[in-house]
């Protein structure tokens, strides 16, 4: 799915725009044991109560594309046989209205995530009356819609409990003692199903949402997909850096890196540019082209090619901003940390002085310690 098309699905989450015809919720403690499940509905809730409950399914639709929101493809055979796409089908087109298919996605969830902390399982069902096409284009506004894209979202979310505090009570104008509770944080995980692409249901995908992407939640993905796991973006990023360290070896040097980092981020900017919705990628040839602009023997940009192929698969994309994060430039050695706005790399040069090696950055203005302006002499 990409960005506009999750925008539409996020919108949906409104008080005033929804189709919501329920919300299912299962209250799980740390063993896994469920202490109790129940219907709600938004008609019946006040704002405040629906506006929360509806911010949590938000987060699930929330993140970048490639690292927090995944793309998890089912395969034909899956799709026409499988019991997991069977389960999430029949928990759409029930609406979530069958208690015992309900309850048996509950007790999936139960066994196979695993956290520290007790936790609530949410799930809403929504049919989405998509608008004509011409409308959506501002070309015409009395059509009628005709189709309905009928989804369930899912938030798994943590529920902590909190510390027993002083709290101020406007009442009594006083502050009274309030005893530890339990409060439902941000999901961790959670999934959209179908997807929604181009106007349509994607019975073949479902989007997944992972809060953490150095979290790997394989269990629960097995059980409710049965699915690989997608490459994480923070495992992408350390294995990419592995990858150019081990085969560029002494030409492995600021230049070569700074060279990668400004191709990628000049890439993203036109793809921002252009509109593009879907995130974008960079393969090995564009890494190798950059790589033998920068004076990289051939040898080794073939040993680059080689080892991306062993670790990622030959015709591999990977995700420009989980590899080469936008809005990060930062060099480090054991005493210090250099952060550079990630479009003004042009200020940091790297020289050998008196034998030793040395960073240099340009202070153009505006120069602080520790707060406090100061001057740059000879």
């Amino acid at each position: 799915m990409n960005k506009k098309d999750i925008g539409r699905i996020k919108r949906r989450l409104n008080l005033e725009k929804h189709n919501i015809t329920c919300i299912r919720a299962c209250y799980v403690n740390g063993q896994g044991d469920i202490i109790s499940s129940f219907t709600r509905s938004l008609q019946g809730m006040h704002q405040e109560e629906g506006e929360k409950y509806l911010s949590l399914f938000k987060k699930v639709l929330s993140g970048n594309e490639g690292q927090n929101l995944l793309d998890m493809d089912f395969t034909p055979e899956q799709v026409m046989e499988s019991r997991e796409h069977q389960l999430l089908s029949a928990l759409r087109d029930s609406a979530l209205r069958d208690e015992d298919i309900v309850q048996y996605f509950f007790q999936q969830v139960c066994a196979s995530f695993h956290p520290e902390d007790h936790y609530l399982i949410l799930m809403l069902h929504d049919g989405y009356d998509l608008p004509p096409a011409q409308q959506e284009e501002g070309n015409a506004a009395d059509e009628i819609s005709t189709e309905v894209f009928h989804y369930i979202l899912c938030a798994i979310c943590p529920v902590k409990l909190t510390r027993p505090s002083l709290c101020y009570d406007a009442a009594q104008n006083a502050f009274r003692s309030k005893e530890a509770d339990w409060v439902v944080g941000p999901p961790d995980v959670g999934f959209l199903f179908p997807a929604f692409e181009e106007r349509a249901a994607n019975i073949y995908r479902c989007l997944y949402y992972t809060r953490d992407t150095a979290v790997h939640q394989e269990d629960l993905i097995a059980t409710l997909f049965n699915i690989p796991l997608p490459m994480p973006a923070d495992t992408q990023k350390e294995m990419f850096q592995s990858i150019l360290q081990d085969t560029l070896q002494e030409d492995c040097s600021y230049e070569v890196l700074q060279a990668v980092h400004d191709q990628v981020l000049e890439k993203m900017e036109e793809h921002k540019a252009e509109k593009i919705q879907e995130p974008l990628t960079i393969n090995k040839w564009e890494v190798t082209d950059v790589l033998k602009e920068c004076g990289v023997p051939e040898e080794k940009a073939q040993a680059f090619q080689e080892k991306y192929d062993e670790h990622f698969g030959s015709q591999a994309q990977l995700s420009a901003a989980a590899v080469i994060p936008p809005r990060q430039f930062q060099l480090r050695t054991p005493n210090v940390v250099i952060r550079v706005s990630p479009d003004r790399s042009d200020l940091v040069e790297t020289r050998i002085i008196d034998g030793h090696p040395y960073i240099l950055i340009r202070a153009e203005e505006g120069v602080e310690v520790n707060g406090v302006n100061v001057n740059i002499t000879q």
